[in-house]
């Protein structure tokens, strides 16, 4: 049964990140269910594959070339949509990017390419659509956080450094902006089979430490993360700001110890 709580229909959502793994399994949701998706990406291939395939399927987007750590490129982008649209209804930050490194050989062209996309860019593309949301009196952000603001991993230290900056940014931003109508939370997804993390986890040894931690007992995939986002997008959460929604198939409820349960 259709319920007008968790309707985006008609809604204007800008999706970052959105040519292929979480990015475009959300954005394939939004159009599902009658949104009009624009996703961006810093690549046009990916963005001219993501658009036919999703044409193939019998779901309608636009495309925009678009690199978040490029200030020039996130003003252009929320330009060309409000030339379209008028408004932006819904932004989602998906778009991210990592380089697994050992903390003391990590270079500032790591840090730099890490913090700029994640974190700077996510920052300044809410600060575009931002002030347009101010100016309606209304609008949702959602940004991709990551499991790592639960507790960080070995190995991913920047990473880690964006992501747990960007939960302080959400919650700064749903602070300042709630008077104006517009709410800002996170998702953060665990651990997601995607193709940039399949090969990780075709280790044998990954594939066990996952199942002996995981209560839901398996991995995530991009779909898993749909129906938080329409949730946060729509009027059902309404009275929801600031807060970061874990869906990582339970692995933040805590560790599962190596001890035989009598």
């Amino acid at each position: 049964m259709s319920d007008e709580l968790f309707s985006v229909s008609g809604q204007s959502v800008l999706i970052t990140g959105g040519s292929r793994g979480i990015g475009r399994a959300i954005a394939e949701g939004f159009a599902r269910r009658g949104a009009d998706v624009t996703i961006c990406s810093q690549s046009e291939d990916s963005v001219k594959r993501a658009l036919a395939e999703m044409e193939t399927a019998g779901l309608k987007a636009h495309g925009i070339v678009c690199d978040v750590s490029k200030p020039d490129d996130i003003s252009t982008t929320v330009q060309q949509v409000l030339d379209r649209t008028a408004r932006i209804d819904t932004l989602i930050n998906v778009a991210g990017v990592n380089r697994r490194k050992r903390a003391e050989t990590v270079t500032l062209d790591d840090y730099n390419f890490i913090l700029d996309t994640n974190l700077r860019g996510a920052f300044l593309m809410c600060q575009e659509v931002g002030k347009h949301m101010i100016e309606l009196r209304q609008g949702v952000q959602i940004n991709v956080e990551s499991l790592n603001t639960w507790m960080p991993l070995k190995g991913v230290l920047p990473y880690a450094v964006s992501k747990f900056g960007m939960q302080g940014m959400t919650r700064g931003l749903a602070l300042e902006w709630g008077r104006h109508g517009v709410r800002v939370n996170s998702l953060a997804p665990g651990f997601i089979l995607t193709d940039l993390t399949r090969k990780l986890w075709s280790d044998p040894t990954m594939q066990a430490w996952n199942e002996a931690n995981a209560p839901l007992g398996r991995l995530g995939v991009p779909e898993d993360m749909v129906g938080t986002a329409v949730f946060l997008a729509s009027k059902a959460s309404a009275f929801m700001t600031g807060q970061t929604l874990y869906v990582d198939g339970g692995f933040s409820s805590g560790w599962s110890w190596p001890i035989p349960l009598s």
